[in-house]
């Protein structure tokens, strides 16, 4: 399985508001198939021959459900300055199991493959968070603690599971002032 561009479904279509489902083990060809499909798709997007090739979005991040599959499984793939891979997941199941009270955001907002229409706005996120999962990348069973940018990015990535988009999180009206102590990520 390969994925592109055009697997990528929009915010207009009702299956990205979907809540995934639990994936069962041992894995079957088609989740494993699935799993590595979404990794593969993160880590190439950045490909500027990929880019003007083939119309890849760069992504750090991509759910199951955004290409209509409504499992629990995410990708993530984050990069350093010299685009050398600094942290890399390919999760199955995760959950949440613990987070700050302090929140986070990015400075710049959020953005994703699924929503064309810029969102402006303050999308808090828990500053630090505890995660469980199977890494299908280590082939076992991890609890990953993420702060910063890693974090928000996990945390847009798990929304997705549950039919959330970042844009859900916008308040009008809402500034720094109205988190607790908030950690700007620039």
């Amino acid at each position: 399985m390969r994925l592109t561009i055009k697997d990528i479904i929009l915010d207009s279509d009702p299956r990205i508001r979907e809540v995934s489902e639990e994936v069962s083990f041992p894995l079957s060809k088609e989740d494993e198939a699935l799993i590595q499909a979404l990794y593969q798709y993160v880590c190439e997007s950045t490909d500027e021959e990929k880019i003007e090739n083939e119309g890849f979005k760069p992504a750090v991040g991509l759910a199951a459900i955004q290409v209509a599959q409504k499992k629990r499984m995410l990708a993530v793939v984050l990069r350093g300055e010299e685009d050398e891979i600094v942290e890399q997941y390919a999760l199955i199941n995760p959950k949440l199991i613990s987070h700050s009270e302090q929140d986070s955001y990015l400075a710049n907002g959020e953005g994703c493959l699924s929503v064309e229409e810029v969102h402006q706005g303050i999308v808090p996120r828990h500053a630090r968070i505890t995660i469980e999962a199977y890494d299908y990348l280590q082939k076992k069973d991890v609890r990953i603690r993420a702060r910063g940018y890693t974090a928000i990015v996990l945390q847009h990535e798990m929304d997705h599971l549950d039919g959330t988009l970042f844009y859900d999180h916008i308040k009008e009206n809402q500034g720094p002032e109205t988190l607790h102590d908030p950690i700007v990520i620039e």
